[in-house]
């Protein structure tokens, strides 16, 4: 495998941790904050899809997968929006994909046949999360430090989280009485405000280098990113586990709904609380132009520890326990995974590459129920704890040769210097 050269941007000069503190943010940044806590708080179509197509009387098997259709949607998505934001522009990908997510989750509301709810959950996996790329790609873009960059990565996984509680507790309030085509509905609409805002407040054009061919066949081959892409799924596996493994071990204890229930409320406690306080020492840790390898590999020893440990009790409290430990691995895994694509990423290739790590979220969504089924058969709620803890180790074990990858010093590339977006006409505060 090659690897690309240098993104094409010289390295500006790096302030010291606390002038970036105060460094002010690009108003477009709270724009797509904002717009990450919307159609996150609105994101229905994943979390309420089993119970939707119950509702529509799909059997089981054909449940399974129409899910499994989702995640390749999801899959396609990340790599194709992020392919596209690189070549047509941020801007027209991102309202783009989100005039699609406007027609496409009504459709599923809506839908009636398998075949028709099967097209319709491919097409929604596709437009789901199609905005981390885009966004990702934006934020580097007009930011131009690392420690700017790792804080912002920080407040939107914040967002990510709190607008997930959020989809967690109006759909649980809303379902029943409702029904899920209401919910669909809403996502559709919060995706509608989204390109709005996007259309008036992003910038038309981005100022980068037009993408050559080379850099596709590049991304696709850097070793950097293959070795991330691994370390990654692994770490995100137990992530994953939190939503499929979890409730089935809980069900399997005779432990109410209610208990997993309050395992989501304290993960949710442990972001609002714990966000705050290790967004400041992230951005301190990614001063310089060093990844945050070492960080990656923490997280990933976390995340399997800590999800592992429920396979370890049938106690509601020990299940929330477990959730909460694993609570800084995750914040600390997205904040240094999306430095170092920062920082391996070609300049004109910044969205692909954010899409090719997005789609480690898909894969770990279809992944953790796999390796949880065949865990659970062959050795139940202790080889579980013992599958989550060596997906862990395995992250971090990958970590290594990526670690001496990214090390390597970087030859020069004379560029123009990175350009600074300013927005549109019609802006927000």
């Amino acid at each position: 495998m090659t690897l690309p050269p240098a993104r094409t941007a010289p390295a500006p000069p790096q302030p010291t941790p606390a002038s970036s503190s105060r460094t002010p943010w690009p108003p477009l940044v709270w724009v797509l904050l904002l717009g990450t806590f919307l159609i996150r708080s609105a994101g229905f179509a994943y979390p309420f899809l089993a119970l939707h197509l119950a509702g529509r009387s799909v059997a089981s098997p054909w449940t399974s997968i129409v899910l499994a259709l989702f995640g390749a949607g999801w899959l396609t998505g990340q790599i194709v929006c992020g392919a596209a934001a690189d070549r047509v522009g941020r801007r027209t990908t991102l309202v783009g994909a989100m005039t699609v997510a406007t027609v496409t989750f009504p459709v599923l509301a809506q839908a009636q046949s398998l075949t028709a709810l099967a097209a319709a959950s491919f097409l929604a996996g596709v437009v789901y999360d199609a905005p981390r790329p885009i966004v990702s790609a934006l934020i580097a873009d007009s930011v131009p430090d690392e420690p700017t960059r790792a804080t912002i990565a920080g407040w939107r996984h914040f967002a990510v989280n709190l607008g997930a509680a959020c989809t967690g507790a109006i759909g649980g309030l809303l379902a029943e009485p409702a029904g899920t085509a209401p919910l669909l509905w809403a996502n559709g609409a919060a995706c509608a405000l989204f390109a709005v805002a996007a259309l008036r407040c992003l910038p038309a054009h981005t100022g980068t280098p037009a993408p050559e061919r080379g850099n596709y066949r590049a991304a696709f081959t850097d070793a950097r990113l293959l070795l991330l892409w691994l370390a990654s799924v692994c770490a995100l596996i137990p992530v994953a586990a939190l939503y499929s493994i979890l409730p089935v071990m809980m069900v399997q204890d005779h432990l109410p709904a209610s208990a997993y229930g309050w395992s989501q409320v304290a993960g949710a406690i442990a972001v609002l609380v714990l966000s705050p306080l290790l967004n400041p020492w992230l951005a301190r840790r990614a001063t310089g132009d060093v990844p945050m390898v070492a960080l990656l590999a923490l997280s990933a020893v976390i995340l399997g520890a800590g999800m592992g440990s429920a396979g370890l009790t049938d106690h509601p409290i020990g299940y929330a326990a477990a959730v909460v430990i694993a609570v800084p691995g995750e914040i600390i895994c997205f904040v240094a995974a999306a430095n170092i694509v920062n920082l391996i990423a070609p300049s004109c290739a910044r969205a692909l590459y954010a899409g090719i790590w997005g789609s480690t979220l898909a894969v770990a969504v279809i992944g953790a129920p796999l390796m949880a089924g065949w865990a659970l058969h062959a050795g139940g709620h202790p080889a579980v704890a013992l599958a989550l803890t060596a997906c862990g180790l395995t992250g971090a074990a990958i970590c290594l040769p990526l670690a001496a990858l990214v090390h390597h010093p970087r030859p020069p590339a004379a560029s123009p210097p990175l350009p600074q977006l300013v927005p549109a006409a019609h802006k927000t505060s």
